[in-house]
């Protein structure tokens, strides 16, 4: 008979009985599956946001996936006009933070898996929300409008140049609603609960 088995038919007979041990939890873990290397989660994410994917944080990864992109485009634009030591600055700032916290939400994830730590696992193939998705297809729409009034009817994209920092304020503008939002559910969801 298992130590697990031992521990539920324990529990089963005495209600009140105390959880596994802090030993028992971790010799639980070390055969888990489900464990991830913090390494591994690390040197993926020299790619930003793959070692993310790796432990499960889907959204987290695409976000720093698209900070990225977006940096190294404002860069490759020529679009930060003396500001490039600076925005290039923060690049390498916020590729390290990528490697460095990936590493840190799989030893958290890992931690929480041997119950050593009160933490919400990611799901796995988690599905997206569908305001997360309404907001791609707008973007995704407004682009290909964009470029099809450009190829078909020779519509200039001068323009953008001045423009592109409207795309900012939206996208931090969709990231405070967001933040908002589930802020207030979560209050919502706690007043139903007392």
């Amino acid at each position: 008979m298992t130590r697990e088995t031992e521990h539920i038919e324990q529990t089963a007979a005495e209600p009140d009985a105390a959880p596994f041990t802090r030993s028992e939890r971790r010799d639980r873990f070390v055969d888990d599956p489900r464990k991830k290397s913090v390494m591994l989660a690390m040197l993926l994410s020299a790619m930003p946001g793959l070692g993310q994917v790796y432990v499960g944080y889907y959204d987290l990864a695409f976000r720093n996936i698209l900070v990225v992109c977006g940096l190294i485009a404002i860069l490759a634009s020529g679009a930060a006009h003396r500001l490039e030591p600076v925005v290039a600055l923060f690049m390498a700032f916020y590729w390290l933070h990528n490697i460095v916290d990936a590493g840190r939400r799989a030893s958290f994830y890992n931690q929480a898996l041997a119950g050593l730590r009160p933490m919400d696992l990611p799901e796995d193939g988690k599905t997206p929300q569908p305001m997360g998705s309404f907001a791609g297809g707008v973007l995704l729409v407004a682009v290909g409008v964009t470029l099809f009034l450009n190829t078909m009817f020779d519509v200039p994209l001068d323009w953008l140049a001045q423009w592109w920092p409207l795309s900012l304020v939206g996208a931090g503008a969709w990231l405070i609603f967001s933040d908002r939002r589930a802020k207030a559910a979560a209050a919502a969801s706690g007043q139903t609960e007392s």
